[in-house]
Order: structure tokens, then C-alpha cells, then sequence
């Protein structure tokens, strides 16, 4: 949780009603992400630590807080898995 998370620099994503779309320019593959998913996407899109990012969508959406975090460090391991973000375990980039 007290990783920092910040894009790759082989994507490129837009905003679609809410939602989002990802390409990763170096695999060529298109994904999107829900709205929550857009939301935290959003957060990423400079450098924060999991732990801000947990707080911002505890904050705007009704959640448990173990649940928000079990999905939120799904969410970020299938990025990171698809090259579309870094995860650095370090102080702030």
C-alpha cells in the first residue's frame, strides 16, 4: 500500500463517457476500464502512492474499505501485468 503507481510511458488512454480506454502502443492491445477503474485511472495520472489513491475512492464512492482495497491492488497488478503502469516500491518518483 505504500508503493507509488505512475503510467507507462508506452500508453496512451482517452476518456469515453466516463470510461476508459488504454493502448498499450507497444503490445498494439486496446483495454477499458468501468468507471470506477476510469476514476482511479485518473489518479495515476501522475505519481501517488496506493494508499492516496485507496483514500481518494473511499472518499467518492460507498465502499468497505477492505473490499476498495482488494479491488483497487487487483486493479493495479492486471495494469502493471498489461505494461500499462509502474509500480515503484521506493520514495516518491
Amino acid at each position: 500500500m505504500d508503493s507509488w503507481v505512475l503510467t507507462s510511458k508506452n500508453q496512451i488512454s482517452c476518456d469515453l463517457a466516463g470510461e476508459a480506454a488504454i493502448l498499450n502502443v507497444k503490445a498494439g492491445m486496446y483495454y477499458g476500464l468501468d468507471a470506477v477503474g476510469a476514476r482511479a485511472w485518473s489518479l495515476i495520472q501522475k505519481p501517488l502512492a496506493v494508499t492516496e489513491i485507496k483514500e481518494t475512492l473511499l472518499n467518492e464512492y460507498e465502499v468497505e474499505p477492505e473490499r476498495c482495497e482488494q479491488d483497487l491492488l487487483a486493479l493495479l497488478n492486471d495494469l502493471a501485468e498489461k505494461g500499462l503502469i509502474e509500480i515503484k516500491i521506493e520514495d516518491r518518483p
